[in-house]
């Protein structure tokens, strides 16, 4: 089997108790990670401090803890990460997200089944709370013909469940510096440049949907910087006007939505 690498990055307002069960759903997997890089990206919680001071004392030699003090966002985190990945598999993995025991194994070995993908990912299924209580799953097309297409309007992965080849994403410049949506920006770009892409149809990971998710989903910078994202694959050739129309025109109204109705257009349009 060919080794592979975990990428997180974390920061000052993440939860420990959450973090602690991510990083314990990567260390359970049934093909163990070779290492697990996690960026701190500016200063945390000691609380935060301590549930990786645990995890790197019962599994020595397992984690690398780099980071830097002052917070530059996901993006150059995670840049800054893949600088410390040792392998050319790299798994992400957010840090409140609970990962299912046999995702590596199943990606890994659809790597080596299909060595010219450059991206893997997965379906997710959303949980409230715990991850027994499932209220929707977030499905992406599977076939690298049908990602290509979605992803000119739509994020065709599920980012906590990607895993990709280092090479490729250095190839195409890593995460730009945005504040929101760099994995849709980034894949957007290996996509048109040429990467072939595949999402397993099942779930892999419990992706935690809470107050703080729609939150996001409701603010304005995340709306504009979707919409932004749409228009600069519009202006590299990838995306169409009427995508960039379309996609300016959901955004809005799900953004002016209260947060109620918007749930609702989310799962009875956008979910299964």
């Amino acid at each position: 089997m060919e080794p592979y690498s975990v990428l997180m990055s974390l920061y000052i307002k993440e939860n420990p108790e959450y973090l602690s069960l991510a990083i314990k759903s990567m260390v359970e997997q049934t093909l163990k990670p070779d290492e697990i890089v996690i960026v701190k990206d500016g200063e945390i919680t000691p609380e935060l401090q301590a549930v990786l001071d645990d995890y790197a004392s019962a599994y020595d030699g397992l984690f690398h803890i780099v980071g830097y003090a002052k917070n530059r966002g996901l993006g150059l985190a995670l840049n800054y990460g893949l600088e410390h990945c040792k392998n050319e598999l790299v798994a992400r993995m957010d840090t409140d997200d609970i990962a299912k025991p046999e995702r590596c194994m199943k990606q890994v070995n659809a790597f080596m089944k299909y060595p010219d993908y450059a991206i893997i990912g997965s379906a997710v299924d959303e949980f409230y709370g715990t991850s027994d209580h499932v209220i929707s799953r977030r499905v992406v097309p599977s076939r690298s013909e049908e990602i290509y297409k979605f992803a000119k309007r739509r994020s065709a992965f599920n980012h906590p469940t990607v895993m990709y080849r280092k090479s490729k994403v250095l190839e195409f410049g890593g995460y730009r510096n945005l504040r929101r949506n760099q994995d849709v920006d980034l894949f957007g770009r290996m996509l048109y440049g040429g990467c072939k892409a595949a999402n397993f149809k099942e779930s892999l990971l419990f992706f935690r949907s809470d107050e703080s998710l729609a939150r996001r989903r409701k603010s304005w910078e995340n709306t504009w910087s979707y919409i932004e994202t749409i228009k600069n694959f519009w202006r590299m050739g990838y995306s169409g006007l009427l995508d960039v129309v379309i996609v300016a025109g959901a955004q809005v109204v799900m953004y002016l939505a209260p947060v109620k109705i918007q749930n609702w257009l989310y799962r009875r349009f956008l979910r299964k």
